[in-house]
């Protein structure tokens, strides 16, 4: 029997062309996509790879299993979305980086309290990890986020594998403590000056890992920062939020999910989720 895993690398290796690349895309290294590709082999009882010193590539078999896997993983998605044609029900996995699992945490929470069946396994990760474990099958849905500020390069990326859908632009902001003087929304930011400091002279910037104990610093009144909008969804009154003039740096907030899954009912409840919750941030 073949494996659908494997046939889902086999699938990403006919779109990328090395094996270098399909474990770039997988986040696998090739050593371990070239072992299952040649565990593959052994169960279709063909040759699928021609294998060089160098490089790799399908054979005629190959390109034909490929074919065979692509129609494969879309007809079991169907068959699934099928039986769930009664209503949602099982679990839905969603991957989010850890701003976005806060923000649009209770949301989706809300959303599946009122399907019984329904379940919500609700995981953080890194954008790379959420994209990848999209398309390999071990989640239904990733939040990912993109600050190249091109949409459509991002969105080009829907290559009939995977469907983007675009969620929020989170732009950056100005985060002080309560008490600080540029707190005050009736007085002006000159942004400049006050990263600046005074003194003549700029203060040293401190560096620190993870949004949170960043907001939570400067909530004990330890400096001020420039934070994305979406960190402070659920509020914090112990800082004050002024916004950046002109057009500060933004980020594009993204649900991920296969093309052949997003009729599911399970995956469909939460996309409709995510896109209302993503109204409700935006305002």
């Amino acid at each position: 029997m073949l494996d659908t895993h494997r046939l889902r690398l086999l699938r990403e290796f006919a779109e990328r062309g090395t094996i270098a690349a399909t474990a770039a895309a997988l986040g696998y290294t090739p050593s371990a996509v070239s072992q299952q590709l040649a565990a593959l082999e052994r169960e279709a009882g063909a040759v699928l790879l021609d294998r060089t010193a160098r490089a790799a590539e399908l054979t005629d078999a190959g390109r034909r299993l490929a074919e065979h896997a692509e129609r494969i993983l879309a007809m079991i998605e169907a068959a699934e979305s099928d039986l769930s044609e009664a209503g949602p029900v099982g679990r839905v996995t969603v991957t989010a980086f850890p701003t976005a699992a806060v923000a649009f945490g209770p949301a989706l929470v809300r959303r599946v309290r009122a399907h019984p069946g329904l379940t919500l396994l609700l995981r953080e990760t890194q954008m790379d990890e959420g994209l990848r474990q999209v398309r390999t099958g071990e989640v239904d849905v990733a939040l990912v986020a993109d600050w190249s500020g091109r949409r459509t390069s991002v969105e080009a990326k829907d290559s009939g594998v995977l469907r983007f859908y675009h969620l929020i632009r989170d732009p950056l902001v100005l985060v002080l403590p309560r008490g600080h003087p540029a707190a005050d929304p009736a007085q002006p930011v000159d942004l400049d000056r006050l990263l600046a400091g005074t003194g003549g002279m700029p203060p040293a910037p401190w560096e620190f890992e993870g949004l949170s104990t960043v907001l939570g610093l400067v909530a004990r009144g330890i400096g001020i920062t420039a934070l994305p909008r979406l960190t402070l969804a659920v509020g914090d009154r112990r800082v004050a939020v002024r916004e950046l003039s002109g057009a500060p740096p933004a980020r594009d907030v993204y649900a991920v999910a296969r093309a052949s899954s997003v009729r599911r009912p399970s995956v469909a409840v939460i996309l409709a989720a995510l896109d209302t919750a993503a109204g409700r941030l935006g305002r």
